[in-house]
């Protein structure tokens, strides 16, 4: 097979895949969230330092978690970490991340980091690299960001349907979802991590 090689099914199950692991409609609760709490989330910021993380992670990601001394299980724990303390915040309404970097910031960290660009999608791109050749991959991936940036650009749409009340319950529902999945992806790769020592 050819690396380069387009095949138009490996291209739609890359798609769903990627979507699946990404879940960005999942993540607009989290987003109205942070918008709510004063964060400025800029659409296009999201979505080209998504794709330049997923771009350098799809063709150097070994090499980096190796320059560090980083297994992809140590990393996903930290990513678990960090995705339990914003879950604890939409639960307890209270504030751990603080505003005070500069402005468009939140866009980066978490939301590129860990929560799109997370321990999980990164292990699915390792994991897709060995199924289908890199267009099909690349241009998998490409539709996926341009449906983060057409997701957060109008998440005030949702915001607006849903109403304050709306908005209130479904943060307390995914801020439990979020906690779930944090301690799972914690556990899961504290195991594996442990079987390597």
């Amino acid at each position: 097979m050819d690396i380069l090689s387009f095949n138009f099914q490996d291209f739609l199950s890359a798609f769903i895949i990627l979507f699946a692991v990404i879940d960005i409609t999942g993540l607009t609760p989290i987003i109205i969230d942070m918008k709510q709490k004063g964060h400025n989330i800029v659409a296009w910021k999201a979505a080209v330092y998504s794709l330049i993380t997923f771009l350098a992670f799809l063709f150097m990601g070994n090499i980096i978690l190796e320059l560090f001394q980083v297994d992809i299980s140590s990393f996903a724990i930290a990513g678990a970490l960090v995705i339990f303390v914003m879950a604890i915040e939409m639960l307890l309404g209270i504030e751990i991340f603080r505003n005070d970097g500069p402005e468009g910031a939140a866009s980066i960290v978490p939301i590129v980091f860990p929560l799109i660009a997370g321990a999980g999608s990164f292990t699915t791109l390792l994991s897709l690299r060995a199924l289908y050749g890199l267009g099909s991959i690349l241009a998998a991936l490409v539709l996926n960001i341009v449906v983060i940036y057409i997701v957060i650009r109008n998440v005030h749409i949702l915001e607006r349907v849903l109403g304050k009340t709306g908005v209130y319950v479904l943060r307390k529902f995914f801020g439990i979802i979020l906690l779930a999945l944090s301690v799972r992806m914690f556990l899961q790769n504290l195991a594996v991590a442990l079987e390597s020592f």
